[in-house]
């Protein structure tokens, strides 16, 4: 479903020239019968996007696209002007990268020209492509896990984990792309091979798969978002000590995933396993309890296998690497959406939209693990367009940038592996807390209190 709503951007009728500097839009489907008025390159870029985040995932107040129209370029203009102006307000000093450069500030740009910067083959879906790295990835993990039971020696068993937990998160993220249908155009073949994958790692495919649809629908809106997104001023006064401890510390953090998927994040109800939670819509039961299903059968032979082969046998095998696992995923997305040197707007009501939100999230370098993990640090143009295939990612970015311009943050560069991100992501756990109960544009804000515990604490 997520690819059927998302691919609404392939669907942008091309612009046409009309005269010099003009651009003639298509018109609104209750204006087809009516004139069509030329409007500047700048406006025109504003009014596909508005368009577009309406078939995406409206924000609540969002003015239409018809109104827009009839209020006039001057209006038009004046808005975006008041927009910077609110944005600006709200970063004051954390905002700037010192060039007077806004990264909460509406970009000049629309996701069709993002879109008509990258090569049409980086659309193009390969299955047996994707298969081979299906292939490649369950070949590595049962070769490490004979290979450990073979051995079985301490000295080799602390680099089983570390190695197969890591394919264990690149099973994951395979899966990952098979709930956005960029792993094939078959969306049988992308449930079956899903469900297998994410099952093996007791992760409810459809569950999931619903959950990050929103997620990515809804990115950088702080009340909407469903993965990693802030905590109001209110809600995070409102936590006890422990929780806060929990949400805050290492290593707990980065073994949260679990208990999202029973329970979601502090704000929210709801379970990935339950057909009836808030997650879900009444048409989506079936493919909720199909997966459940799936997940309780891996819990069925993990316990058989258990039974044969004895628990520290299964805790050295598997277990551990589960958790190595977690801790990978955790990592990942939520450096994914944190963690930048310059504070990173988060959105409310009108000021949100699917372009601006999605401009808040970041790409980061892992090193050699970029391909182990199948290029996931190439984020943000996954997140603005997920039905591109993971090995288009890295070309698809690369043709974006000039687009993209100061929007798109440059990560850095990695060492072998990724030891660096461990300081942004300690940096970023004692400083980004919770966000302003008001304003439509907001960036993260520190409890002093909190900060100052854990500093002397280390």
């Amino acid at each position: 479903m997520a690819r059927l709503v998302l691919s609404e951007c392939c669907g942008l009728t091309p612009l046409r020239l009309r005269g010099r500097g003009a651009i003639t839009l298509p018109a609104p489907p209750s204006l087809a019968a009516g004139p069509r008025r030329p409007v500047s390159a700048a406006a025109a870029g504003g009014a596909i996007h508005r368009e577009w985040a309406l078939r995406v995932s409206a924000p609540t107040r969002l003015t239409s696209v018809v109104e827009e129209d009839n209020r006039g370029e001057e209006v038009v203009e004046e808005e975006a002007r008041g927009s910077l102006a609110a944005a600006e307000a709200a970063a004051g000093e954390v905002g700037g990268d010192g060039d007077g450069f806004d990264p909460g500030a509406p970009p000049p740009f629309g996701l069709a020209e993002i879109r008509a910067a990258i090569p049409k083959h980086c659309w193009v879906k390969d299955p047996w492509r994707s298969m081979s790295y299906v292939l490649r990835d369950v070949v590595v993990v049962l070769g490490l896990a004979a290979a450990a039971a073979r051995v079985d020696s301490w000295l080799v068993w602390p680099l089983y984990w570390a190695a197969q937990g890591t394919m264990f998160w690149a099973l994951f993220v395979l899966g990952h792309d098979c709930g956005h249908g960029s792993f094939s155009s078959n969306a049988k073949l992308n449930s079956v091979v899903g469900h297998i994958l994410h099952s093996s790692i007791l992760v409810p495919y459809h569950g999931w798969r619903i959950s990050h649809r929103t997620h990515h629908q809804n990115h950088g809106h702080v009340e909407k978002d469903e993965s990693w997104q802030p905590l109001s001023e209110r809600l995070y006064n409102s936590l006890d000590y422990m929780t806060k401890k929990l949400r805050f510390t290492m290593p707990f953090p980065m073994l949260a995933f679990p208990l999202y998927l029973f329970a979601r994040s502090p704000g929210k109800k709801g379970s990935h396993f339950n057909p009836s939670s808030d997650l879900f819509q009444p048409n989506e039961k079936k493919d909720v309890i199909t997966s459940t299903a799936s997940w309780l059968a891996m819990v069925g032979i993990l316990a058989g296998l258990t039974f044969v082969m004895g628990p520290l046998k299964m805790l050295k095998l598997y277990v551990v690497p589960y958790v190595i696992f977690v801790m990978w995923l955790d990592f990942v997305t939520y450096l994914h959406h944190h963690g930048h040197e310059d504070k990173l707007p988060w959105y409310r009501g009108k000021e949100w939209s699917y372009l601006r939100g999605g401009l808040t999230t970041l790409d980061r370098d892992y090193g050699w693990i970029n391909n182990v993990h199948h290029d996931i640090g190439t984020h943000v143009i996954h997140h603005l367009f997920p039905q591109i295939p993971h090995y288009h990612l890295v070309e698809a970015t690369e043709a974006a940038k000039p687009v993209l311009g100061k929007y798109y943050k440059e990560p850095e560069k990695s060492a072998p592996l990724p030891f660096h991100l461990l300081g942004v992501l300690a940096k970023s756990l004692n400083s980004d807390h919770y966000v302003s109960d008001t304003g439509d544009v907001v960036y993260y804000q520190t409890d002093l209190k909190t900060s100052s515990s854990a500093q002397s604490s280390d």
